[in-house]
């Protein structure tokens, strides 16, 4: 799954990178983050139904049309490219809500190896690692986004959008990490994954495959990334430089 990432960008950035547009306020929107954690805020690339490619702030964790408050969003961090059209809270989403999600990079979390430092319990401890693109250019990772709003707080409560990130399975160098990985979108496949009056759901799944095998790179990192109130630059850093 990906738990953790990075969004360093500014909205401009992202736009220029992208293509696209922002028309909101950079100081009042997500800032820069090291270690965005589910729940935090950043900023995602849609098209608009004018056809204007935007950039906004999304909040990480879906949170469905129909649900009663924001707390399901928490458990709704990752969609699995597998079931998309068969799961009911995303099959919708996935028929016309889509955006991309630009990371800098994700963390992974590889499984202790023989000798590895012990917690105080004694429980082996995993080494996170930085995952990221060799020609360090941000990641497009393909998402889902929902619109809600608290219905007892009446006709004028605040919209809330939100987004989940589409997973699927390991491509052979995040396999000795993980069995998953995070759906990275080639810029030629962004146009039509965005189009939000593509409907051709089986066209789109052909999509949500693996990245090829070269295209990510990773080191370790601290452990201090295992704290989400650490925020900065060096939790990026390679542990053995």
């Amino acid at each position: 799954m990906c738990g953790r990432f990075v969004s360093s960008q500014s909205p401009d950035k992202i736009a220029e990178f992208f293509g696209a547009s922002f028309e909101g306020d950079a100081a009042a929107g997500p800032p820069a983050n090291f270690n965005v954690a589910p729940t935090n805020d950043v900023y995602a690339v849609i098209t608009a139904n004018d056809g204007v490619r935007e950039v906004q702030p999304f909040h990480w964790g879906l949170v469905p049309s129909w649900a009663k408050d924001v707390k399901i969003g928490s458990k709704m961090i990752n969609a699995r490219a597998e079931t998309l059209a068969e799961k009911p809270a995303f099959k919708g989403l996935f028929a016309k809500h889509r955006l991309l999600v630009p990371m800098d990079g994700f963390y992974e979390w590889q499984a202790a190896g023989e000798g590895a430092p012990r917690s105080a319990k004694g429980t082996p401890l995993k080494t996170p690692m930085y995952i990221h693109r060799r020609d360090g250019s941000p990641l497009a990772v393909a998402g889902l986004w929902a619109a809600w709003r608290d219905r007892e707080a009446g006709p004028d409560a605040p919209w809330l959008h939100s987004c989940t990130v589409i997973t699927t399975s390991a491509n052979a160098a995040m396999v000795p990490v993980h069995d998953r990985m995070p759906v990275i979108l080639p810029e030629e496949h962004w146009a039509e994954w965005l189009d939000p009056a593509h409907r051709d759901v089986a066209a789109l799944q052909r999509l949500l495959v693996p990245a090829a095998d070269d295209v990510l790179t990773m080191h370790e990192v601290s452990r201090d990334v295992n704290n989400v109130r650490n925020k900065g630059p060096e939790l990026i850093a390679p542990l053995h430089a």
